[in-house]
């Protein structure tokens, strides 16, 4: 069974009176450990059909299966809880809290968790650790530079141990060579620790990481390739 499913997914929105259909009938499957690319100009419905994967938004129609679990019909506290134990979210901005040091950040998902304060320093100090960047776990994101700032958002994500993580252009705001160092971050994460990555992506750079590439035009799937690496 596929880890992620959904099955003729269509989105439609308002715009004042006029109707906009974003994604016409998106059928796609997700294996359990692939690190996954969906590219697409702006526009292509490739971030909301990744928000429409993680429970963040409902699809107009259709199905989405994620680990044998059936999202719609779930209320919006069964979506958080699910949210909260399955899926770890990556966004371009960073969304750090800027109070917050960078332990305090990644920290935050286990607070919900209902971890205790011990146990949660000594989780996310292992995860700052992990992507390298233990001298500055006391420093604030306005300390930090963007691709730090980003590190810091791969701990806060995987700090749960979920077992999919969904990235919507997580190196959109950086250099080529900060964004080759995250990606790298984010390939041996995803052989090493086996986890599922879906990453929304306009970047040749990135899709050049992902076992398939899933191209979007317009609301629907134009093809499916697969990467020999």
């Amino acid at each position: 069974m596929s880890l992620i499913e959904t099955k003729n997914i269509v989105k439609n929105f308002k715009l004042g009176k006029v109707g906009v259909k974003i994604l016409k009938g998106i059928s796609l499957e997700v294996e359990k450990g692939e690190f996954v690319a969906i590219v697409g100009e702006s526009g292509s419905g490739k971030s909301t059909l990744l928000n429409i994967i993680g429970g963040l938004m409902p699809p107009s129609s259709g199905e989405i299966e994620i680990n044998g679990k059936k999202l719609i019909g779930l209320n919006e506290n069964q979506l958080a809880l699910f949210r909260r134990d399955n899926i770890g979210f990556i966004f371009q901005s960073y969304n750090l809290l800027p109070q917050l040091t960078a332990l305090e950040n990644v920290e935050r998902p286990l607070i919900f968790s209902g971890i205790p304060k011990k146990t949660r320093k000594i989780m996310a100090l292992n995860m700052i650790e992990r992507v390298g960047l233990a001298d500055r776990a006391n420093h604030k994101p306005s300390e930090l530079s963007g691709g730090q700032q980003q590190r810091v958002s791969i701990a806060r994500a995987l700090v749960n141990n979920p077992e999919i993580i969904l990235a919507d252009e997580p190196t959109g705001n950086l250099d080529s060579k900060t964004s080759t160092e995250i990606l790298e971050i984010l390939k041996e994460l995803n052989v090493e620790s086996k986890k599922t990555f879906v990453v929304v992506t306009h970047s040749k750079q990135v899709t050049e990481y992902a076992d398939r590439v899933i191209n979007m035009v317009d609301g629907f799937i134009t093809s499916i390739d697969k990467n020999s690496i």
